[in-house]
């Protein structure tokens, strides 16, 4: 993986293909090659991942302080500028869609597009996120990974997720097995309690082209996130896949099948050449 420095921090990150750039973000605990596993860019997309600080082949794990919204765009920002990509079409799941969010209203000369995948965070945090992340990372600082995670299968709120979401349930388990899973108590506990935007008012403000994802039977991403971004962003178009809980092979299938018509549909007025219809890399 090609790499850059900032704040004495060595980022990994993906680029492969040629064409209109799209930053696309992974989630908490996620890296970018499973970003690069849910889109496979079609011919005409330069599709680019960035594994997150604290996340992946990223290292140091650098200030947990600086665990936020703001810090992780700022993060996102610097690797267009080492890529020298003055604009390009910015999106993620979940963690990365909210990165994506913040990095639209605060930078916006730098977005041509915007992807929002599973919005876990509206303008405030989201209370069923707090408990459950800050649950995992207290267990994973009093007893780490291996004994945590014994513990967490153990609980009533494991259980009840277990029984009602079963994706979302081994997802929050796969925390305590992550690499250096120690060092994610500080981000899981930063992110459930920070927001992409405080005031979901500013999402007017927003001037590119929108795609918004949201499905059900996930408690982390709420199906009512995402139809509330859609409501409030300006000309967004709303799309519902589905659920992991249902099907993976689906949930990427959807998720490949509308990001790529999004691309497909917006490029030509984005100055970059159309992906050919039903292709893909």
């Amino acid at each position: 993986m090609p790499t850059f420095s900032r704040d004495h921090i060595r980022f990994h990150f993906l680029d492969s293909g040629a064409g209109l750039p799209f930053v696309w973000q992974h989630g908490l605990g996620g890296n970018a090659h499973l970003a690069y596993e849910l889109f496979k860019p079609p011919p005409g997309i330069r599709l680019l991942s960035l594994d997150a600080r604290g996340h992946g082949r990223t290292h140091p794990a650098g200030d947990p302080a600086a665990y936020s919204f703001r810090t992780f765009a700022e993060d996102l920002r610097a690797l267009m500028d080492h890529l020298r990509i003055p604009r390009a079409v910015v999106g993620g799941i979940s963690m990365g869609a909210g990165v994506a969010l913040h990095l639209a209203l605060r930078f916006p000369e730098r977005v041509l597009g915007l992807v929002l995948s599973r919005p876990a965070w509206l303008d405030a945090p989201h209370p069923w996120n707090v408990r459950m992340f800050t649950l995992v990372a207290r267990l994973l600082r009093e007893h780490g990974a291996k004994r945590g995670q014994e513990l967490f299968k153990q609980t009533e709120e494991f259980r009840e997720t277990l029984r009602q979401w079963p994706d979302t349930a081994n997802s929050l388990a796969l925390q305590f097995s992550a690499p250096r899973a120690e060092e994610s108590a500080a981000k899981l506990e930063a992110f459930a309690h920070d927001v992409p935007s405080p005031d979901r008012g500013e999402w007017a403000r927003l001037r590119a082209p929108t795609l918004v994802l949201a499905n059900r039977l996930d408690p982390v991403h709420p199906f009512e996130f995402g139809e509330e971004f859609a409501r409030r962003i300006p000309g967004a178009v709303f799309k519902e896949i589905t659920s992991k809980s249902v099907s993976v092979i689906q949930h990427g299938r959807d998720v490949q099948r509308h990001v790529e018509a999004f691309l497909r549909r917006h490029c030509a007025s984005l100055a970059s050449p159309c992906p050919e219809r039903g292709e893909s890399g």
